[in-house]
Formats: C-alpha cells, structure tokens, sequence
C-alpha cells in the first residue's frame, strides 16, 4: 500500500497548511499508481508529516528550507511515466504550501523507494502487488 512521508523544518509550514498536504499528498500518490477512488484504497494510501528542528537539514551553502519526501510503493506499482508525474506534482505542491518558487526546486527531494514483491506485510499477511492490482480492477469496473 502506498505511503508519503514528508520531512519539513519545524515551523515552515503552518498547522493548516500541514494538514492540507497530508490529504493532498496520498491523494497525489493514488492518482499516479491508477488507484481507483474508493474508499478502500484511500483508507491504504497513508501520509506522515514529520518536522524537524531547526537545523534538521543543513547545507554547505545556505540555511535555506529543505523537504524531503519518502514514497514507498510496491515494486512495479508506477512505471517511468508515471513516476516522473508524481515527483513534478508532489514538488509543486511543496513549493507551493511553502510558498516557494519553481527556482527552490531543487531543496524538494521526492525519493521513491519500491518495496520488492513479499516484504510488504498488512493484516499479518503479505500484501502481494498482483492481488491489489486485481482488487483496484475489480473496484474501477464496479464504479
């Protein structure tokens, strides 16, 4: 199942900002895996906002805001295309919250980390990426 975790210094963005990129994000995510909308699948698609203290990230060069945005999916959940999407949208929406520009692309890092085939568990199972893709396949038909 996807999860977003999103690493910002303490006090970059506010409460209500926060709260707007935790439904956002996942939101983001489920649209570039082709999740269907159901219910289901958007009680799986999990976001943590995690702040760091001031001087959490530190650079050489500056003292400039960095995020960093771990995605875990399963392996084979998003192609080339569909991975290249999600890291244009999920940086926009963070320089966008921070109220930053297209230039401070580059202190938004959008990790992808695909989790290989029975090391995901859920339930006290494994969750296995062809029974979701089934499952999401079923949904989509029955909407």
């Amino acid at each position: 199942m996807p999860m977003i975790h999103l690493t910002v210094p303490a006090g970059v963005l506010t409460g209500q900002t926060r709260g707007e990129l935790s439904k956002a994000l996942p939101r983001t995510l489920l649209k570039w895996e082709g999740a269907p909308d159901t219910a289901f699948f958007r009680a799986q698609a999990w976001c943590r906002v995690e702040e760091i203290a001031d001087g959490g990230f530190a650079a050489l060069e500056d003292d400039l805001p960095r995020f960093r945005i771990d995605v875990t999916v399963p392996e084979g959940g998003l192609s080339p295309r569909r991975k290249a999407g999600l890291v244009t949208e999920v940086t926009e929406q963070i320089l966008a919250a921070a109220g930053l520009t297209e230039e401070d692309g580059l202190r938004v890092w959008v990790l992808i980390h695909e989790q290989p085939e029975g090391t995901w568990g859920a339930a006290g199972n494994i969750v296995k990426f062809k029974e979701l893709a089934a499952l999401a396949q079923g949904q989509r038909e029955n909407a």
